[in-house]
């Protein structure tokens, strides 16, 4: 595991520091995939609760997921199912001075996600991650499954399109899959290897190192 991670961080210093940045900081990096015409779920940014009510409309709630901008791994990350429940969340989060993001409900996904990990120009892995009952975020670290997945054509370039679109060489892409398409949920540009490898049974790290050497000699 030691290893892998010194593997992600040599491959990481291909990638600009201004990509690196945009993509951990929640907002902006939505702000850039919108830019780019990177179908995603329907998102407004907010600190108050003021008008809950038509913030939830905007995304065609409720329910609606609320997020807290610097969360990680499922951490921070909520569903309401009444106004009344977004209001007590975005109230509390305001009362700690945390940035949060209202996202649309895509219910037919049904608790589901994908990742897809794209390196260099091509996706060189992926798995569906299934959320456990009575659970609707599908991260690993929150009891999720995993298997390996072979993404459709539009799912693929999805990934690809999002990734370029944040300037990233290696990441992961978390997608939903939606009656409407693809959706882009976040770009992570410090995907774990673990948890893809396991379920793909694919050297996701050989092909890393495998990118950085061509790189290096052309």
């Amino acid at each position: 595991a030691i290893v892998r991670q010194f593997e992600m961080m040599n491959c990481f210093t291909t990638v600009s520091s201004i990509a690196l940045v945009r993509s951990r900081d929640k907002l902006q990096s939505l702000q850039l995939l919108s830019r780019s015409g990177v179908d995603m779920p329907k998102t407004v940014f907010t600190n108050f609760g003021e008008h809950t009510d038509e913030i939830c409309k905007q995304v065609d709630g409720p329910p609606v997921v609320i997020k807290v901008l610097e969360g990680t791994q499922g951490i921070g990350v909520s569903l309401a199912e009444t106004i009344e429940a977004a209001d007590a969340i975005i109230d509390a989060n305001n009362e700690l001075g945390t940035r949060v993001i209202i996202q649309e409900f895509i219910k037919e996904a049904g608790g589901a996600d994908l990742r897809a990990f794209v390196v260099g120009d091509k996706v060189v892995g992926a798995m569906k991650r299934q959320a456990q009952k009575g659970e609707f975020r599908s991260n690993l670290h929150r009891g999720g499954t995993a298997k390996s997945i072979t993404l459709t054509k539009i799912e693929e370039q999805t990934a690809i399109s999002a990734a370029k679109s944040l300037g990233l060489e290696v990441c992961g892409v978390d997608l939903l899959q939606s009656s409407r398409g693809p959706l882009v949920l976040e770009v992570n540009s410090s995907p774990g290897l673990e948890g893809i490898e396991r379920a793909t049974g694919k050297n996701i790290a050989g092909e890393i190192i495998k990118y950085i050497e061509k790189r290096v000699h052309a």
